[in-house]
This record gives structure tokens, sequence and C-alpha cells, in this order.
């Protein structure tokens, strides 16, 4: 058997219709198209055209505010922090990182980084490293005898090459 000799099982696939071959062929003179108007023709775009009158899409109130520098964190709160000490998937001497956490699968992924949230109650004495944190989360820490540092990450740019801080 050669390559020039494969063809594909009878009946597998359809042959294409030839269209605009005359009307004896049932598919001459409109070619399957209808009579007249735009659609008939070719070039066609009218996916949000609603005639002349302002489209749906236009007529709908725009909403809310999309930061382009907005962080997205990665959530920790202290229950699941101390239940992950408590199951041994942790060890609470040792420093406790981002990088730590994501390997250890107490969290998916650190996206912009991790924030500490306060939810929940923290027993151990732990020493942790996230980038953000909330003021309940940083009090509960300390006042179990952990001590908490900020990871403080690069500041992107805002226009003609400055950062937000070079705009204050």
């Amino acid at each position: 058997m050669k390559l020039n000799e494969v063809s594909p099982k009878e009946g597998s696939m359809k042959l294409r219709t030839r269209i605009g071959r005359g009307i004896g062929s049932g598919k001459g003179k409109t070619g399957g198209r209808g009579v007249k108007g735009q659609k008939s023709r070719s070039g066609v775009a009218i996916k949000g055209f609603e005639g002349g009158q302002m489209p749906l899409y236009k007529r709908l109130p725009k909403r809310g505010f999309n930061n382009p520098f907005r962080k997205n964190y990665s959530t920790l709160t202290l229950e699941r922090l101390q239940k992950a000490i408590d199951d041994k998937v942790l060890d609470a001497k040792k420093d406790i990182t981002e990088e730590l956490l994501v390997s250890s699968k107490v969290i998916r992924r650190s996206k912009d980084g991790v924030k500490l949230l306060g939810t929940g109650e923290l027993k151990s004495k732990v020493n942790l490293t996230v980038s953000a944190t909330t003021k309940p989360a940083q009090e509960a820490l300390e006042k179990a005898g952990g001590t908490l540092t900020l990871i403080s990450k690069e500041v992107a740019p805002i226009k003609n090459g400055k950062t937000a801080k070079d705009a204050e």
C-alpha cells in the first residue's frame, strides 16, 4: 500500500456541493442564499447591528472600574494555618514562607502573593513571611508569640517609567 493509494472509507466523506453552476443544479442563481438583501452579498457583518437602532450593548450602562495595578492575593486564614500545623503539614518551629505554603499544598498558588486573614484562632508560635496581612491577623499572630515579616513586592510603573511612589 502506498500513500497515494490511501482513500477514506466509502460513505464516510460527503462531497462538497458546487454552488452557482446553473439553475439546473439546484444551487444555481442565488447559490442557496435566498433572495436579495445584505445577507445575499459577500462581506456581511450583522452580529450587533439592529437596523440603525442603538444596539443593546450600547444601551446598557457601564459599571465599575478595573484597576490594572490591583494585586490579586491568595488568602490564608489563621484557622487554615493552625489546622496545617496540627495536621503536621507545616512545622511551627521553622520559618513559614509563601513557597513553603504552596509546596506543602496549604494554598494552591501564590498569585501576586499571600495575604493573611484574621479568621479563626492561632495557638502556635510561628515565624511567618507573607506579602500582606489584616490588622486582626497581625495582632493574633503577635499575641500567640509569633513574628510576621512582610515582603515588599516591586511597584508597577504608571507613566513615563515612574512608579506610584514617585508620583506622590
